[in-house]
């Protein structure tokens, strides 16, 4: 026998609506026959399968008799090994020369840090540091827009500690940083 729980907190106004509709439906019989004396459709345990909707259909033998197909017609069937591979060849798959890791030739030094870098690459070591101070500049330009879509029209200079701005800077925005230009920056 079904059982049903009713829950004590007040539902919306159209949810309390939807419940009463439905348990006039229930104690008139129309929603679940057999809830109160009636009789009532055979319940029992239904066995549901989660597959793919290809699957083949089984092979009708005519000598089959009037059995209906069973569980294991309706299986997808993968294929399994038939012996086990030895561990030298697991070993020669492993460690074939295709899959190690390939030695460099090509490593240098660089020659603003002294860090070892592969040639025509950009030393890391140097990167990080360009990375860094073009985020100091970009903090310094957007002190001076003040918001994010007021973006100038106009050329932005990045001036350092003893340099002055020259005739073609005159109508641009300078930003001075109050330390030495490092090496990497080249002043255009």
């Amino acid at each position: 026998m079904a059982a049903l729980v009713v829950l004590g907190l007040p539902p919306l106004p159209r949810l309390r609506g939807l419940l009463q509709r439905c348990w006039g439906q229930i104690e008139r019989g129309l929603l679940l026959p057999g809830f109160f004396g009636r009789q009532s459709p055979p319940w029992g345990p239904a066995l549901a399968v989660q597959a793919p909707v290809f699957l083949p259909e089984p092979v009708k033998d005519s000598r089959e008799s009037n059995e209906g197909p069973s569980l294991l017609d309706s299986i997808m069937w993968m294929a399994a090994p038939k012996k086990r591979r030895t561990i030298e060849v697991n070993r020669c798959r492993r460690r074939n020369p295709n899959k190690l890791i390939k030695v460099k030739s090509n490593i240098d030094v660089c020659p603003e840090c002294g860090n070892l870098k592969q040639k025509h690459v950009l030393c890391g070591y140097c990167y990080a540091k360009v990375k860094a101070e073009t985020r100091l500049i970009r903090m310094e330009m957007g002190k001076k827009e003040v918001g994010p879509f007021n973006a100038p029209t106009v050329e932005t200079v990045v001036l350092y500690d003893g340099e002055k701005p020259t005739e073609k800077d005159e109508g641009k925005r300078i930003i001075e940083r109050a330390r030495k230009r490092p090496s990497w920056f080249i002043q255009n």
